[in-house]
């Protein structure tokens, strides 16, 4: 029985980063071999086991064969004739099939550490197209790493495209590529990778189809509504936002991919239009339910928040009210900063000042300073202690807004 680290873990101390999880292959044991050493087994589809002492993953060599259509249709096949390069040829790309021997050793069949010199995402065999989850993988790996991919892998990845093997994905596996891909350090990078083998048209079609449409030059120098989208992702991960904000900039102008031709640039009415289709793609991808409300309340409210000078304390506090402002503040505040990614996510005005997430928070904070308690003890009925908060409220914005200058 032999035991070698791999995956990842080889892939990263190779690239010089943090090694946050490690994984090993066992050459030449049996499933019977592993419990009598005290090792947990927790795989469902093949035998994988967890140390008794560090809990690391622990996995039987095996090979796979193709059986049926998506990630799932494949037979495993574990014993210990399996050899480590039989193990490491069904992996995905050849900067993951690498392995470190316990003495050291790196073994690297299928030159996986010239790739990372070369900054290359290179796949390992055919076999990488029995499997569309790794046409997502690729697409995350060139967010987060910032390599380039191989023609010949771009090719593969566009004939697995034509063949539908991607409309054969699971939508948890889509939405975990997904989001990973959107928390990367370039995440546009993710769906240049999915654009240019075809599959964003299959995956996220109301994305896919906002690229080529034209918006106002006055607004928009980058013109292109697809290009605005990735700018203001390239922004968020430049701030560091989280998921929620990055998703919600992701499909906060999808209406503007169904306005007619004929009334280009312009997109009036994209706010409302783009609400059925982000409800549309979060229920298809089964979207958690934070990253789905924040994204429908900045498709509806950004322009709102866009215009914040323009609009009168009254605008202000029923945008307020209707995002629950009083009670979820912390909502509030990742809606005002995906707005400003929103409005730096545009060609030459990417240091430009957003004062008007200043001027909404100094709002909020004014409106959150009025004891609704105390105005519903001292009001002689119940029926007008919602006006009389209100009314409140709304003084209170305006004392605030007097003091915030464009």
């Amino acid at each position: 029985m032999k035991v070698y680290a791999v995956g990842g873990a080889v892939r990263d101390e190779l690239l010089g980063l943090p090694v946050k999880d490690r994984d090993y292959v066992v050459v030449g044991a049996t499933p019977e071999d592993l419990l009598r050493l005290g090792y947990r087994p927790v795989g469902r589809d093949f035998p994988v086991f967890l140390h008794p002492e560090t809990h690391e993953e622990y996995a039987l060599a095996r090979t796979e064969r193709k059986s049926g259509r998506g990630y799932r249709g494949f037979q495993v096949y574990a014993a210990p004739d399996v050899t480590l390069e039989d193990d490491l040829a069904r992996r995905d790309l050849s900067i993951n099939a690498m392995a470190r021997a316990a003495d050291g050793a790196l073994i690297d069949p299928f030159g996986g550490a010239g790739d990372i010199r070369a900054r290359r995402l290179r796949h390992v065999g055919p076999a990488f197209a029995e499997d569309p989850v790794r046409i997502l993988r690729v697409a995350r790996f060139a967010a987060r790493l910032g390599f380039t991919i191989a023609p010949e892998t771009m090719a593969l990845m566009r004939t697995m495209v034509d063949e539908g093997e991607v409309d054969h994905l699971v939508a948890e596996r889509v939405w975990q590529e997904l989001s990973r891909g959107l928390m990367a350090a370039h995440p546009s990078r993710m769906f240049d990778a999915l654009r240019g083998c075809g599959a964003l048209a299959r995956i996220l079609p109301e994305l896919d189809r906002l690229f080529g449409v034209p918006q106002p030059p006055q607004h928009h120098p980058e013109i292109d509504a697809g290009d605005h989208i990735m700018r203001a992702l390239e922004c968020a991960a430049q701030r560091d936002e989280p998921l929620e904000v990055r998703f919600a900039l992701l499909v906060h102008d999808l209406g503007k991919g169904t306005t007619p031709p004929e009334e280009w640039p312009r997109h009036l009415g994209h706010e409302e239009r783009s609400l059925p289709l982000i409800e549309a793609l979060c229920e298809r991808l089964r979207v958690p339910i934070p990253s789905r409300e924040l994204a429908l309340a900045v498709a509806r409210w950004h322009t709102h928040v866009h215009r914040a000078f323009e609009l009168r304390p009254g605008s202000i506090l029923r945008m307020l009210e209707q995002n629950d402002a009083f009670r979820r503040s912390e909502r509030l505040e990742l809606l005002v900063r995906a707005c400003e990614c929103d409005a730096r996510g545009r060609a030459g005005l990417e240091q430009r000042p957003y004062p008007q997430a200043d001027r909404i928070r100094a709002a909020a904070s004014a409106a959150t300073t009025v004891d609704a308690g105390a105005i519903a003890r001292a009001s002689p009925s119940t029926d007008q202690i919602k006006g009389r908060v209100h009314d409140a409220r709304l003084r209170a914005i305006r004392a605030a807004l007097a003091l915030t200058p464009r």
